[in-house]
């Protein structure tokens, strides 16, 4: 007999119920968890991508851990009604009363229309996208991983010895823009005469393209590679193979440069999902919105790998050490690429600055475009 993964939505299917029939209460005389919480998690990849929903995968194992919670899980849901079909599932099957979304096409039209239908579920959706107009029992937490990309930068900006450094970014969205400036700004602070060369893709998973433009970067004399896409595995595999370091993003990609990693920028869900398990066992209300670095700890960095020198992983670990006790990454004089100032000098921007989340732009230092 051969074993195979549990597909919620063909489940539906096969019992010609849909998204109709369960919400009819045909399936209520399913047995209640008693004192248990049952969360739902949905990932738009592979759990074992090495990244986004690896990091996701991660704290979903942690939070298994936790007494009384039962976790289910779907994995490669695409960003279509099978969310919704998902989501669904878990409710009435399961008995889910909380539900993680966590890729970005999940939260408008889907679990914001999930949220309407089951008021008395909580949906929280793994991106700073929720509004007062939204459902009160929807929200967003997030995690500031600039805050990590900046003490990459530190510890590339030590590791470099041709002292430039690559970037394979996904969108040039705002997310993406602070991740670049912080990783840029790190590295300046400990080796003025680095550079950081940023090569945008086009969409968050393009393999064939992210290893193009390592490749390219690498060509242009990049000895350190970092990036910003959904899966970093191909990024830095590449970058192995050319000899060239690596820092992370997302979730541990050590295993794949046992030559020249250095060390990453990691989402923490745990803590969140954790939080939110206690609060909720608890009978406590849910945060409608919760982000938060190294000082609630959300972020991590990666531990350090063979690419890393003794001056790096001191430098890094001092930078890390500033940051989660407030202290700015964006201290003037900072410009953009046009010339403008965006710090004057003798003047900082606090590490959660309203203003930086509607980053634009490229700071100099940073070769690339975003037009």
């Amino acid at each position: 007999m051969i074993s195979r993964p549990f597909d919620r939505r063909t489940f539906l299917k096969g019992t010609g119920l849909g998204l109709a029939g369960l919400s009819t209460g045909l399936i209520t005389t399913l047995p209640a968890r008693a004192e248990a919480l049952t969360i739902g998690i949905l990932y738009v990849g592979a759990k074992d991508d090495f990244g986004w929903n690896q990091a996701h995968a991660v704290a979903a194992a942690a939070l298994k851990q936790v007494p009384d919670v039962t976790v289910v899980e779907e994995e490669n849901v695409p960003e279509t009604v099978a969310v919704a079909q998902s989501m669904e599932s878990m409710i009435s099957l399961d008995g889910a009363k909380l539900i993680f979304a966590t890729s970005f096409g999940y939260y408008n039209p889907f679990m914001l229309d999930m949220a309407k239908k089951y008021p008395d579920v909580q949906f929280r959706h793994a991106a700073p996208l929720w509004t007062d107009k939204d459902p009160t029992n929807a929200g967003s937490y997030f995690g500031q991983l600039d805050q990590a990309h900046y003490i990459d930068g530190v510890a590339a900006g030590l590791s470099t010895k041709s002292n430039k450094l690559g970037f394979v970014a996904a969108k040039p969205i705002g997310t993406v823009l602070r991740n670049i400036n912080s990783f840029a700004l790190g590295a300046k602070k400990v080796n003025p005469n680095a550079t950081v060369q940023v090569i945008f893709t086009g969409d968050w998973s393009m393999p064939v393209r992210e290893a193009e433009a390592t490749n390219a970067l690498v060509d242009a004399g990049c000895d350190v590679i970092t990036c910003h896409v959904d899966g970093p595995k191909v990024v830095i595999e590449t970058a192995e193979s050319r000899g060239a370091k690596t820092c992370g993003h997302n979730a541990s990609q050590a295993p794949l440069a046992p030559k020249g990693f250095i060390t990453g920028a990691e989402y923490k869900w745990e803590t969140i999902y954790k939080d939110y398990a206690a609060k909720l066992a608890k009978g406590e209300a849910l945060p409608n919105f919760i982000g938060g670095g190294f000082d609630l700890d959300f972020v991590q960095s990666t531990p350090y790998g063979a690419g890393a020198t003794p001056e790096a992983i001191a430098a890094a670990d001092a930078a890390r050490a500033d940051v989660k006790a407030g202290k700015p990454i964006f201290v003037g004089p900072i410009k953009k690429q046009d010339g403008s100032v965006l710090v004057a000098e003798g003047a900082s921007l606090d590490n959660y600055a309203p203003e930086l989340n509607a980053t634009d732009y490229l700071i100099e230092g940073v070769v690339g475009s975003i037009t």
